[in-house]
């Protein structure tokens, strides 16, 4: 009977430690997370809310990783003078979305840009993987949406899409 308690005991240790342990995504997630910080590339946890999409009552709040690439090379009168804009992968009936690939909405500065930013932004749109979902530019910096989907090399891939955009200082 001894020998059954230490036993139960051990297994509830066990089921304890087993349930603290961080899962295969998590873990995958972390790597990401911290190749990203080496690259200087700031990650946070946001809450979008997406613009209404076709067909739908209301709009969609997610959650979904921030993976934002710093502005250094904007001077004050630049950032002053920035417009804002905001682009979601949802389908909409919207203003200015005939300029944007299928399936991306503006949520924010459409109808704004200039037709040389716009062509860049639509190289960048129709290069994105699927499971980034969305593409914010501000004068501090370009965000992309993404759900941390592929391998860790797919951000050394995003880094490379979104640099020539930030080099434009689009």
């Amino acid at each position: 009977m001894k020998w059954l308690i230490v036993a139960l005991i051990f297994i509830s240790l066990l089921g304890s430690v087993l349930w603290v342990r961080p899962s295969p995504r998590q873990r995958y997630q972390a790597k990401v997370r911290m190749r990203a910080r080496a690259l200087g590339i700031q990650v946070q946890l946001a809450h979008v809310d997406l613009p209404r999409a076709r067909g739908e009552l209301e709009a969609e709040r997610v959650s979904v990783p921030a993976y934002r690439f710093v502005r250094t090379n904007l001077e004050s009168r630049e950032r002053n003078a920035w417009v804002e804009w905001e682009v979601h992968r949802v389908e909409t009936i919207g203003l200015h979305n005939e300029v944007l690939p299928q399936g991306w909405s503006w949520l924010k500065g459409g109808g704004t840009l200039p037709e040389p930013v716009l062509s860049r932004l639509v190289e960048l749109l129709n290069a994105l993987p699927d499971d980034v979902v969305g593409v914010e530019s501000n004068p501090l910096n370009l965000t992309l949406y993404w759900y941390e989907r592929g391998e860790i090399e797919r951000l050394d891939q995003l880094q490379a899409l979104v640099q020539p955009l930030l080099d434009a200082k689009i």
